[in-house]
């Protein structure tokens, strides 16, 4: 039985949904969304400010900002308030509003960025807030997710360890890709594992991340506007981008079973199934990384009427999960 004194102590990292019964092809998919912070960004949040205490940036009096379009800075609020730091997230319009008031619940400072760059859109304005911040007060302490080691490290030593000892004969692994962190993290890891693991990437259509010109993003999580410092191409075997509405309809085919999870899950998901119905996959150990879960995306991708705002009335008319992604 765990016992623990700080939330971020705990973190169920051994559970897997088999996805065969729901999408016909064999798919274990890995639960990081067990944790109080609810989702995998409390490891990258927990490795960020210990390295950012041992190496004396991060001291009594500080205040922790973060660019976040959400996950990230629900973690950093919950880690902040455990050890006595002030948290300010700097977010745009599309995150959820019940995540704000989450953060906000965590004694968090939220700042909402409204218009987007014209040049690195949403993400570009949130960093352009940032460094304001951090010129104007030297308490701020930026720990920049987007370029600190410590995010890919954080999957290095614990997420793609775990998946190893989990899935000893593993084929392919299928990663999202925000900051690329997680992406990176897994990707170094099983470069180096003793036998190959295809590692694929799932990046949201209109997303700037692998190249390409951007486009309407309105689902928080994935993708980015800003190409990723900490990404390294080298690594990644494929990408596959998924087009929003196939994330939806994913999602929604995932709660029609009774798992209720969120938009980059539901990404990864369809972008998998995709990749494998592409391929003669019935040999295949495939794993697929669902960083979050539902509760937070209830005022979207599971609200009706901002669903056809967005995507039309038939976007969940489909009763099979449409083959809309698209491999580059």
């Amino acid at each position: 039985m765990p016992v623990i004194s700080v939330p971020q102590d705990f973190n169920e990292d051994e559970l897997y949904v088999d996805l065969r019964s729901i999408f016909g092809h064999s798919l274990f998919l890995k639960c990081e969304g067990f944790n109080f912070a609810g989702s995998i960004k409390l490891k990258a949040a927990t490795e960020m400010v210990a390295a950012a205490e041992r190496d004396g940036v991060l001291i009594p009096g500080s205040i922790l900002v973060e660019s976040s379009s959400g996950n990230l800075g629900v973690a950093l609020s919950m880690i902040a308030a455990s050890k006595g730091y002030r948290f300010l997230c700097v977010t745009d319009s599309r995150c959820n509003l019940s995540t704000r008031r989450l953060m906000e619940a965590l004694g968090s400072q939220v700042h909402v960025i409204t218009e987007p760059d014209a040049a690195g859109g949403f993400l570009g304005a949130r960093i352009d807030h940032v460094r304001a911040l951090c010129a104007s007060d030297d308490r701020y302490v930026w720990l920049n997710q987007y370029a600190n080691p410590g995010n890919w490290e954080a999957h290095y030593r614990r997420t793609a360890p775990a998946i190893a000892a989990a899935f000893p004969q593993l084929d392919v692994l299928f990663v999202g890709a925000g900051t690329t962190g997680t992406l990176m993290g897994c990707a170094r890891y099983f470069c180096e594992w003793h036998r190959p693991v295809r590692v694929v990437a799932v990046d949201s259509a209109g997303s700037v991340t692998f190249g390409g010109p951007p486009g309407r993003r309105m689902i928080p999580g994935l993708g980015t506007s800003v190409r990723p410092p900490l990404l390294d191409e080298s690594y990644v075997d494929d990408v596959v981008r998924v087009e929003e509405a196939d994330t939806v309809r994913a999602c929604h085919r995932l709660a029609g079973s009774g798992f209720l999870f969120g938009g980059s899950t539901g990404t990864v998901v369809s972008g998998a199934m995709d990749w494998l119905a592409r391929r003669d996959a019935r040999e295949l150990t495939a794993v697929a990384i669902a960083p979050d879960l539902g509760e937070r995306y209830l005022d979207t991708v599971y609200q009706t009427n901002w669903l056809r705002d967005l995507y039309g009335e038939d976007v969940l008319g489909a009763d099979e999960l449409p083959a809309g992604s698209r491999a580059v």
